[in-house]
């Protein structure tokens, strides 16, 4: 029998998933989530891999049961697979149910044998068009071919693949049934999720690219039979079943519909700040106390008082045709 909860919210929301970006780098400059000429943070400013290890295993210990690796891209981060390595014993004990990542899949050729060997078991890709030269558009630096050659390398390995697609208006519309279809043949699950307002993306603009995903179901439902479905992930996306290839299709919709009420999920920066919220700015800075304190007495105090502080739900919206509640940080800086 697994321990009760032990981080509990003002909401009575028991705390059971910690996601963790481990850099705010990245090989490629998305367009609905950095500027073009980003300015990234000293090495010094950091967590380190062993500081990291530290703050995840703490969290574990107060029954945190997923544990979800970000960036940026995770995998652009020197010695990031010793890391992987050392937290994947967690893993081995039954403490912690799920170790996985989101990853652009662009160095998932080099490491996906690996990430498998140590026990992860699926893996998020995002990925929001097939088409090679909008995926240049999109992605600013990336080059599709080295992806889909990390997906085949992930399906390999044995690792089940999501792929998560950002719902943009005018871009990816068009590629919805092509999407879907070619999900279906690698037997990828698949999910979509509205553009958030995080961070200054340069000339482009939060409300041209926003699709609402209510939209977006019922283009779908023109072309698919869609089953309602109540599968979960133990993350935010809401399910529904296609029946003409019994596909599992998600949408993780935090303007239409937020998912606020069963969030069970903080996150960690790379730099140590901890935000209880994605959507709001409250923080509480671990760097210091991890530094300040060699005992976890202190970190685990620290971690509890900021989960008394959680607050009910995030302040995005895109109503009355403005951006209301945007974050000043980047989505690659809090970690996707």
């Amino acid at each position: 029998m697994k321990d009760l909860p032990r981080l509990i919210d003002p909401f009575a929301r028991a705390i059971t998933y910690l996601r963790v970006s481990v850099t705010d780098r990245c090989d490629f400059r998305c367009v609905y989530c950095m500027s073009e000429n980003m300015n990234f943070l000293p090495k010094a400013d950091l967590l380190t891999l062993e500081e990291l290890d530290r703050v995840c295993s703490a969290f574990i210990s107060q029954g945190v049961r997923k544990l979800r690796i970000t960036g940026g891209e995770p995998l652009v981060r020197r010695d990031i697979m010793d890391f992987f390595t050392s937290i994947s014993r967690h893993l081995k004990s039954g403490v912690l149910d799920e170790l996985t990542l989101t990853t652009n899949g662009s160095q998932l050729h080099r490491f996906a044998d690996q990430l498998a060997k140590i026990g992860i078991k699926r893996i998020n890709i995002s990925l929001d068009t097939l088409d090679q030269e909008k995926f240049a558009k999109i992605t600013r630096w990336g080059r599709l071919t080295q992806v889909l050659d990390g997906i085949d390398a992930a399906i390999n390995a044995g690792i089940r693949v999501k792929i998560n697609v950002v719902a943009l208006k005018n871009f990816n519309e068009n590629e919805l049934d092509n999407l879907v279809k070619w999900c279906a043949q690698k037997d990828m699950d698949l999910t979509f999720i509205e553009v958030m307002p995080m961070g200054d993306i340069g000339n482009e603009n939060r409300l041209d690219q926003y699709w609402p995903l209510s939209d977006l179901q019922k283009t779908l439902a023109k072309t698919w039979t869609v089953i309602d479905s109540r599968e979960q992930s133990g993350g935010p996306a809401r399910y529904v079943r296609l029946a003409e290839t019994n596909q599992k299709v998600g949408f993780i919709t935090p303007l239409t519909h937020n998912f606020c009420e069963s969030c069970n999920r903080v996150r960690l920066t790379c730099t140590g700040e901890l935000y209880q919220c994605l959507g709001q700015e409250d923080q509480l800075d671990l760097r210091k106390v991890l530094r300040d304190n060699v005992d976890n007495k202190s970190l685990i105090n620290a971690i509890h008082a900021a989960i008394a502080k959680k607050p009910k739900g995030h302040a995005f919206d895109y109503s009355r045709q403005q951006v209301s509640g945007q974050m000043s940080r980047h989505m690659s800086h809090t970690g996707g």
